[in-house]
């Protein structure tokens, strides 16, 4: 990635395309246009409240990073989207019932006025899902021209400039990467003989791509970490990013897991356990769909606490993980978490976590963030992987070579020195000698 020298500014609308618009996408959708009117606040979006320091600590320079950077503002943001359930957004997010009647009324008209494009979807992928308002076509290859149809006649119809796209979707069977994968022609000989490792979310991911639509994962689904895709990426200068959207129970990892490190407290195991009562805890029901989060979730440990340097402290580290379906609870998800520790002469501990959070209340900023730095991205001439958004992932994508970093301090820090170097001010180490001299 070479810093930009000329980034193009903002200019027009900007269209946000969410395939799965269920509670997630709705709930995102409403927070927004009550923004805008002034009637609640952005709590939880970087791009909107956070702040980011320039310079030395006694310059005092520490401007919102709306300032700083050329985001698109909320009032150019334009929503749609795709999905396999035919309700306006009003209908999707009284159902839902994350927010309250009283958040919704004041704009149940604009959501009302945000119907869904029919869906791409095979139930093979999402076996407790059976979509009425879906797409037909003889093969995958067609419903991704379906889909660009759908993009390009987005943006002209409601006058956008450009567009992005965050997946909100849910999580599909584990699948592995086969030869299908390996290439951008081998991929799109398999969307004309409909190859069964081409799972829905590839078929979005691969159409707006190819209509030069930033693209957000933001499930652990293989949707673009396959050489294709990252080659298709690249070739056309389209930055991505992925995948499986930080939230609850993993975030709280990312937190507790590097200070815990970094005091060199020992671990002898961790046990999670996760109860939710919306589509997504349905879909996770399954044990096929359950991997594929599974998968996404544990992978965060390992990395962060590195047994194999660690071997005294995290060698024998038990870390398990599950989730259960549990419809009394809706959306507001509860994490409970049991951390055996050990510390000086190897005495034992334990924490206790138990997080009663809302699942869709902590996905909606990251939605917002993710398309309003994508959008950042492109302008700015950025293609391929955006390592720097791994701030917002439980699986962060990197380049093949190096392995994903997840300690959510040291993401933070990536992603506020890229924005600086983007803007080519001097990049923050925290070294600070110089106060001292």
């Amino acid at each position: 990635m070479k810093q930009p020298t000329n980034i193009q500014k903002h200019q027009g609308k900007l269209g946000i395309l969410l395939p799965g618009m269920g509670a997630v996408a709705t709930t995102f959708v409403a927070g927004c246009l009550l923004v805008r009117r002034g009637l609640a606040e952005p709590i939880g979006a970087l791009t909107q409240m956070g702040t980011i320091r320039l310079g030395k600590r006694t310059d005092g320079r520490a401007p919102l990073i709306k300032d700083f950077v050329d985001l698109a503002p909320m009032s150019d943001v334009v929503f749609g989207g795709w999905d396999i359930f035919p309700e306006d957004a009003f209908e999707v997010a009284t159902n839902a019932e994350v927010l309250e009647a009283k958040h919704l009324a004041p704009i149940e008209a604009e959501l009302r006025a945000i119907k869904p494009m029919k869906g791409a979807f095979f139930p093979e992928y999402v076996k407790r899902l059976n979509g009425t308002h879906v797409k037909q076509a003889a093969t995958k290859a067609d419903l991704v021209e379906q889909l660009r149809e759908d993009i390009r006649a987005f943006v002209r119809d409601n006058g956008c400039d450009r567009a992005v796209a965050v997946w909100c979707g849910s999580t599909e069977i584990y699948i592995e990467p086969t030869k299908v994968h390996e290439s951008i022609e081998a991929f799109e000989k398999g969307l004309r003989e409909n190859d069964p490792s081409i799972a829905s979310s590839q078929l979005y991911a691969w159409a707006c791509i190819k209509e030069g639509v930033p693209y957000a994962n933001g499930a652990p689904n293989l949707t673009l970490d396959f050489p294709a895709a990252l080659d298709l990426a690249r070739e056309l200068g389209v930055p991505i990013a992925g995948k499986d959207f930080k939230t609850g129970q993993t975030l709280m990892k990312t937190i507790l897991a590097p200070g815990l490190k970094a005091r060199l407290i020992g671990m002898k195991g961790w046990f999670s356990t996760n109860i939710l009562g919306n589509r997504d805890g349905e879909v996770l029901d399954d044990p096929d769909n359950f991997k594929t989060k599974e998968v996404s979730k544990l992978g965060v440990l390992e990395v962060i606490l590195d047994p194999k340097k660690n071997p005294a402290l995290y060698g024998d580290l038990y870390h398990k993980v599950r989730i259960e379906y549990y419809p009394p609870r809706g959306d507001a998800k509860e994490g409970w978490d049991n951390l055996d520790i050990f510390g000086w002469l190897g005495y034992p501990m334990q924490i206790k976590v138990d997080f009663l959070c809302r699942d869709s209340i902590l996905a909606a900023p990251i939605v917002l963030d993710l398309a309003l730095f994508l959008d950042l991205a492109k302008r700015a001439g950025f293609s391929g992987i955006q390592e720097w958004l791994s701030f917002y992932f439980k699986s962060p994508m990197t380049a093949p070579q190096l392995y994903p970093e997840h300690d959510l301090f040291i993401q933070s820090m990536k992603l506020k020195n890229t924005l600086r170097w983007m803007k080519n001010e001097p990049l923050i180490t925290h070294l600070g000698n110089e106060y001292y001299d």
